[in-house]
Formats: C-alpha cells, structure tokens, sequence
C-alpha cells in the first residue's frame, strides 16, 4: 500500500510539474520578443512588428498551454478571443502592456463566453504572424479551453 501511495504522489508530481512547465513556457517565451519599426507602404504608416528570433521560430507548430485574463474586443467571433497575461487595466490595448502579453485564441470549436478578466487556460498550437495586421503576433490553433478555475 505504501508503494501504492508513493508512486500515486510521484505520479501526481510529474504530471503537475509538466503541466506547470509548459505553462510558464507560453508567455516567458512570448517575452523575449523583439520589436522593429516598419513602414507599410499600403496602410502609409509605420508600425511596430516583431521580429522572431531563431528560439521563438523553432516552437512554431508546437502545443502551449497559456492562462490568462479574457479581454473583450469590439469585433465580434464566435471563433476567436485574445488571451492577455495581465488585467484589461494594464493589457496592450488599454494599459500599455507590449505585444507580447496578448496572443489570439482560435477554437477547434466555436468560443466559450467569457466575462471580461475571467481567468481561462487554454492549450493550442502556436502559430506566428508578423505580416497580417488583422492579427496579433501570437496566435494559438486548434485551441482547448482546458479549465476555468472555479470562484
């Protein structure tokens, strides 16, 4: 029974530690992200992009989980929802936060509803975007809503 207990914590602790791994990976790597200035002839303006180091480009294609605050946006989509590090008070759009602590949520589904700053944790497939300009620079695919912790 003893032997039983131990491998059940041992058991517990490596699943939590991976799950707690991945999670912290997501916006730590988001965070490295280096921002250049470009001119976009068709818009006729200047516009901060990132620019993806090598690190960064490898993990394109790989599965993050990320929790973070929901923040709603004016357009509408029943397919997608932005995902911030921080509270709406201090995100990109209104508080001032970089790029980098937003990423665009697609669903394999369509979107759960969410109040605004609800805490989510969602799991998808990273996607890198620095020539779209209808789409944030992080972007995870065929997402999961994986918990919504409980109040």
């Amino acid at each position: 029974m003893k032997l039983f207990c131990n491998s059940m914590v041992l058991l517990f602790f490596i699943v939590f530690s991976s799950a707690v791994r991945s999670q912290s990976i997501g916006w730590q790597t988001f965070a490295q992200l280096k921002i250049e200035t470009k001119f976009f002839k068709n818009e006729g303006i200047y516009i901060q992009t990132p620019k993806f180091d090598e690190k960064i480009k490898s993990m394109e294609g790989t599965y993050f989980t990320l929790r973070g605050y929901f923040i709603p946006v004016d357009i509408r989509s029943d397919k997608w929802i932005i995902l911030s590090r921080v509270p709406m008070s201090q995100c990109f759009f209104c508080g001032g936060a970089g790029p980098a602590s937003v990423a665009m949520i697609f669903f394999k589904e369509k979107a759960p509803k969410f109040k605004t700053d609800q805490i989510i944790t969602v799991r998808g497939k990273l996607r890198l975007n620095d020539a779209n300009l209808d789409e944030l620079n992080f972007i995870l695919d065929d997402s999961e809503l994986v918990s919504v912790p409980s109040k």
